[in-house]
């Protein structure tokens, strides 16, 4: 994959207006600031508009929670493209994968539909289809399911693990050592926001129907626990787990937790036993990256 996505056919150069929603998170926060800056009409829709810290005459904020469908008459009307990177993170309100993840996003559809919107595009994950089993996938899988079958035109992207969810090495590495689970050499190339935005921003223009996207950088584990510890100054103390341990741990939240507290627990552990290789983009990289959080 290469960045000249933009020279491709623009099939949706009449459009009007695109609906954003998901404004307000990591990923949706970058997507909101590229569409300002490329001076595309944009309505974004949030549940606090106070969290919305751009203000430009080419964007309207509207109040809306996607799990209360009435909240969302008429908020489609003169929306030509909807981007949704709806999903749960770390919200506290009762709400679960299903009525977040696939149910608000399925009230977008519906609207979307009933308004006749040209393109509907989703971001899911990388492997999502064979990750099922996992809570946060089995809700976005089955929105993807439910996409798939709308007349809606529509594009699902598929990241790796964004630069956000290295945290975790970094929170190792500031106390001298990693640990990892297995023999560390399986890679993954996880993206920043920036150039993931990008790349939603560039589906509207596309004809393809699933993007698989990852960073610039293709790295072993080993290789990021030790450049998280080289950030610290740290020697590369790299402990590596047997995944008996692994899978113990995984019973243990699974049975005593409820699934947003394991859910993404779930995920990073299961992931983090294949390789999540996925074509590389973009212009941001993970050492950067580290050193900035550091």
């Amino acid at each position: 994959m290469t960045n000249d996505r933009h020279s491709e056919k623009r099939k949706y150069m009449n459009f009007g207006k695109i609906l954003l929603a998901g404004g307000t998170g990591y990923l949706g926060g970058y997507i909101l600031k590229q569409l300002v800056e490329q001076k595309y009409d944009t309505r974004a829709i949030v549940r606090d508009h106070k969290k919305v810290s751009i203000s430009s005459s080419n964007l309207e904020v509207v109040n809306a929670e996607v799990t209360r469908p009435e909240t969302l008459k008429g908020i489609f009307d003169g929306i030509d493209i909807v981007i949704s990177t709806l999903g749960i993170t770390r919200q506290k309100d009762g709400l679960t994968y299903m009525d977040v993840d696939y149910q608000g996003n399925a009230n977008l559809l519906k609207e979307a539909e009933s308004c006749r919107v040209k393109k509907f595009i989703y971001v899911s994950v990388l492997k999502g289809d064979e990750l099922r089993k996992l809570k946060i996938c089995e809700a976005k899988e089955k929105f993807v399911d439910r996409l798939k079958a709308s007349p809606i035109d529509y594009c699902v992207i598929r990241p790796n693990g964004f630069f956000s969810d290295m945290g975790d090495f970094l929170k190792m590495a500031k106390g001298g050592r990693v640990y990892l689970f297995g023999n560390g050499h399986l890679k993954l190339n996880p993206i920043h926001g920036a150039d993931l935005a990008e790349m939603c921003i560039a589906s509207i223009h596309s004809d393809e129907k699933e993007i698989n996207i990852g960073g610039p950088d293709l790295l072993s584990q080993n290789e990021i626990g030790k450049m998280a510890l080289e950030t610290y100054g740290k020697p590369p103390k790299i402990v590596h787990l047997p995944d008996w341990l692994r899978r113990s741990i995984l019973w243990g939240f699974r049975t005593f937790t409820g699934s947003k507290t394991y859910g993404p627990i779930e995920f990073f552990m299961t992931t983090m036993m294949m390789n999540m290789q996925a074509p590389l983009y973009g212009n941001h990289h993970l050492a950067d990256f580290f050193r900035k959080q550091a």
